[in-house]
């Protein structure tokens, strides 16, 4: 065809089909040559070797600014991007360039970067040793919004891996890049793996490092942690995240798996932590199937494990309000009312707080974590319905009332009763449900049955509820009796001796 160069391949094919017997036209078509090329390789004139053009087919558009002005500029600042300097070109020189010189300026700045151009980084391979190195890294979803019951979950993942074996272990992360999230991670990490490497690496977190120190200082709790598994604590160096290679590939590699795997679930709805924690857990496992064979040989050079774990939690120190509240972390969080006035050691865990009085454990919590300037709470009615039962009326100004709510359906139960009911008796009313949910514990099927009720016919008292959900039944017990022989008071009348005896 016109304007392509004829290929070895076309040459026997045409020179094997005229060997046939076929004629100069037929051969010529066989092979995708026009009549003429055929007789040229049938008189030796025509063959595949390539002369390299050393002349141009059309006038250079660059020439006039190239070499005085784009070259310059290249030099000087080596950065430079074509289409930087495009735009350069175009307010300098307005009538002279179009955007069709575009493509053609892309490729003589990147042919000249090739040729005079500053060197380059050169990434180094490295060995990878069995037992050596193990890196930590937190990493955020970003193409999958996964749902708690229908509500987007912000979260983090912390991802763990072994360099040499290439195993990993990744948890749900509910707050951000603490330590008690970097602990909580590492430590189970390293149990399930069977063994420490010799080195940790991870990038300039805050919880491991001291980055506003002037040389590369650990944080004393870091330090603590490294200590107790025998681990060399290292990171890359700030802003060269290749350095972290071996774990920032992977985030990749493992975010496409999830991706992957939530699409054949159907749905990235999960109805607690925990479940979704457990599909992480078994989309990891199918990963680490592949490293079985290298993690044998890489458990063998692990450093053993100390006997047990050691910190994962920040203590926080607080006392308990009249209110029977603490405050953590711009976080309200009601407890039980017993602990008013103490002083309890509270254990911050990732997802968690565990309040101790003195060394016994008193109550667990569930974590909130306050974003922006918002401030949360965590209000659990249990804790204080003894004392809302002695005062119901406090209910209706209380600064908590609507937490004190556990749910939409008791949300929508108190509306109605407050719409309908004179206010005294709205709030006995619900502070009485309220104790009846945390007594038997039927929060859910109360809080339904009151609905029902009241769209069939009317609101249900607290007789009724009581007699469904408490119902209370006395137990009369049976007293058996045996009449003793009289002569039983013959014998007690002759004990007394030298006393008058009246018949």
């Amino acid at each position: 065809m016109p304007g392509k160069r004829i290929t070895e391949q076309q040459i026997r094919l045409y020179m094997t089909s005229k060997n046939k017997g076929d004629s100069q036209q037929v051969a010529s078509a066989k092979a995708g040559l026009s009549v003429r090329s055929g007789g040229r390789i049938d008189k030796g004139d025509l063959t595949t070797e390539f002369t390299p053009r050393h002349w141009r087919t059309r006038k250079d558009p660059l020439d006039p600014v190239w070499d005085l002005k784009i070259v310059p500029l290249l030099e000087a600042i080596p950065s430079l991007q074509p289409s930087t300097l495009f735009e350069w070109l175009i307010d300098n020189y307005p009538d002279e360039y179009s955007t069709t010189i575009k493509r053609t300026l892309q490729r003589r700045v990147k042919q000249w970067k090739a040729l005079h151009g500053p060197e380059r980084e050169v990434m180094f391979r490295q060995e990878k040793t069995p037992g050596q190195l193990g890196l930590s890294d937190f990493t955020l979803l970003k193409r999958i919004e996964i749902t708690l019951n229908g509500e987007a979950f912000k979260h983090l993942l912390y991802h763990y891996r072994l360099a040499f074996s290439g195993w990993s272990y990744i948890k749900v992360i509910l707050g951000g890049e603490s330590f008690a999230a970097l602990s909580t991670g590492l430590q189970t990490a390293l149990w399930l793996s069977g063994g420490s490497p010799k080195e940790h690496r991870t990038d300039s977190l805050s919880a491991a490092f001291n980055n506003q120190a002037e040389k590369e200082q650990l944080t004393i709790r870091y330090q603590q942690l490294c200590k107790h598994y025998d681990i060399k604590a290292t990171r890359n160096t700030p802003g060269k995240s290749h350095e972290n290679g071996a774990i920032e590939s992977p985030h990749g590699h493992f975010k496409r798996r999830l991706e992957q795997a939530l699409l054949l679930r159907g749905s990235t709805d999960f109805n607690s932590v925990d479940e979704y924690q457990v599909f992480i857990d078994e989309v990891v496992r199918k990963k680490n199937r592949a490293c079985y064979a290298l993690l044998t040989e890489e458990r063998q050079r692990l450093t053993p494990l100390p006997k047990r774990r050691t910190h994962d939690y920040v203590e926080h120190y607080t006392r308990v309000t009249s209110s029977s509240t603490i405050d953590i972390r711009r976080v309200t969080y009601t407890v039980p009312s017993r602990l008013i006035d103490e002083k309890i050691c509270v254990h911050l865990f990732d997802d968690r707080l565990e309040l101790y009085c003195g060394h016994v454990l008193a109550e667990t919590l569930p974590r909130l974590y306050a974003s922006g300037r918002q401030r949360k709470r965590c209000v659990n009615y249990r804790h204080v319905i003894a004392s809302l039962v002695r005062k119901p009326q406090a209910f209706r100004s209380s600064q908590l009332r609507d937490d004190l709510l556990p749910s939409e359906d008791y949300r929508k139960i108190w509306l109605l009763v407050d719409e309908t009911l004179e206010a005294k008796a709205a709030c006995r009313f619900i502070v009485k449900l309220l104790a009846l949910a945390a007594h038997h514990q039927c929060e859910e099927e109360l809080g339904r049955y009151v609905l029902k009720q009241w769209q069939q016919q009317s609101l249900p008292s607290i007789e009724q509820c009581q007699k469904r959900f408490a119902p209370t039944s006395i137990d009369i017990p049976q007293v058996v009796t045996e009449q003793h022989a009289l002569i039983g008071y013959d014998q007690l009348l002759q004990s007394f001796k030298g006393e008058a005896v009246y018949e």
